[in-house]
C-alpha cells in the first residue's frame, strides 16, 4: 500500500491514545492546535515492527499557537488543563505554544531559533525530516487534516535524514541514534551518522 495521507491517518488512529486525544482536541479551544511528532510516527514504526501501536511512546505532543501570551506560566496552565482532560488515559500530554519557542530554544539547545508564524512553521523544523507530521481535528473527525511538508515516503521507509531548516548535526545524530536504538530497522542517511 503506498504512503498516502489516508493510510497515514488510518495507521496513526490505530493507536487508541492518538484517537482519544484527537477526538477531544476540538473541545479544548486552543488556537491552531495539532497533535504532532512522536506519537504519530512512532505508532507507524511500531506497527511496522509488529509491536503494539502505543509501545515505547513517551508522550503525546500537542502544538498550538497563541501569540497573546508568551509566558511559561500560560503554557504550564494549558498543560495542566489538558492533563486533567486526559486523566483517564495512561499517557503524558505535552503542549507547546509555538508562538514562544524562540524565547527559550536558544538557551535550552544553544542554537538560534526564528519567531514562528504558526504551528505548521514549528512542525517544519523538527530535526529529522520524515518526522515532520501533524494531525488536526477541527470538529469533524471524519475530515482529519494531515500536515506532512516533506511527504510520507521516507517515514514509511524508515529513512532518517537531517532537516536543513534545523541544521544541528550533533542534535540530529543523537535523535536519530535514539530512534534506531528502539527501531533497529531504521536507516540513517549518509552524513547523518555521529562522528
Amino acid at each position: 500500500m503506498p504512503a498516502s495521507p489516508a493510510r497515514f491517518i488510518q495507521d496513526a488512529l490505530r493507536n487508541p491514545h492518538n484517537r482519544a486525544v484527537l477526538e477531544r482536541m476540538a473541545a479544548w479551544d486552543l488556537p491552531d492546535a495539532w497533535l504532532v511528532a512522536g506519537c504519530l510516527f512512532q505508532t507507524l514504526w511500531n506497527l511496522h515492527s509488529g509491536q503494539r501501536p502505543d509501545a515505547q511512546i513517551k508522550d503525546y505532543d500537542l502544538f498550538y499557537f497563541d501569540p497573546t501570551d508568551l509566558s511559561e506560566e500560560a503554557e504550564q496552565g494549558v498543560n495542566q488543563r489538558l492533563q486533567a482532560a486526559c486523566a483517564d488515559l495512561p499517557i503524558e500530554i505535552e503542549a507547546k505554544n509555538q508562538a514562544r519557542v524562540h524565547t527559550w530554544y536558544p538557551g535550552y539547545f544553544g542554537h538560534p531559533y526564528p519567531a514562528l508564524r504558526d504551528s505548521r512553521d514549528g512542525m517544519d523544523r523538527f530535526l529529522v525530516r520524515c518526522t515532520c507530521v501533524g494531525l488536526q481535528n477541527t470538529g469533524d473527525f471524519s475530515a482529519m487534516e494531515l500536515y506532512a511538508p516533506y511527504g510520507l515516503d521516507a517515514l514509511y521507509e524508515g529513512l532518517l535524514s537531517p532537516n536543513p531548516l534545523c541544521d544541528h548535526p550533533a542534535l540530529f545524530a543523537a535523535k536519530a541514534q535514539s530512534y534506531r536504538a528502539r527501531w533497529p530497522w531504521l536507516r540513517i542517511e549518509a552524513g547523518g551518522e555521529s562522528p
